[in-house]
């Protein structure tokens, strides 16, 4: 009886495992694909328009939302007009992410894409260490 109700419990203990690990996929895929297309930017001989300066996002402030984080990062992207077609399928899985419509960002402080690009990549790294967004933000 003893043995059963052990591997009962094992089973028990493996799905909810398993069941608890599963928290939100799509977000994970997608963060994943976030961080490939930035690494790839980064790993070119030079980050397209890396001179451009933009919006300085503050990624390490414990204020804000993850998601807030996002749409900022999305708008930073989005205003880089002259390399737009470098940046849009990072800035399509952005919006993904967030779903928000709009956020603010403020043009108070600027950095060069070229610092960007991996403070983002921290971020969304970040992020995927931790098992994604939460499902409701």
């Amino acid at each position: 009886m003893l043995p059963s109700l052990k591997t009962a419990f094992t089973l028990l203990s493996i799905l909810q495992l398993v069941s608890s690990r599963a928290v939100n996929p799509p977000s994970q895929q997608m963060l994943k694909e976030v961080i490939r297309l930035i690494q790839q930017h980064l790993s070119g001989v030079q980050v397209p328009c890396n001179d451009t300066r933009v919006a300085q996002v503050a990624f390490t402030d414990q204020k804000m939302q993850d998601q807030e984080l996002l749409c900022q990062a999305d708008l930073v992207l989005t205003k880089v007009t002259r390399c737009k077609e470098s940046y849009e399928p990072l800035v399509t899985n952005l919006k993904r992410l967030h779903d928000k419509k709009n956020c603010t960002l403020s043009d108070e402080n600027e950095i060069y894409l070229r610092h960007f690009l991996p403070a983002l990549g921290n971020f969304t790294q970040g992020l995927y260490r931790r098992g994604g967004l939460p499902a409701a933000q």
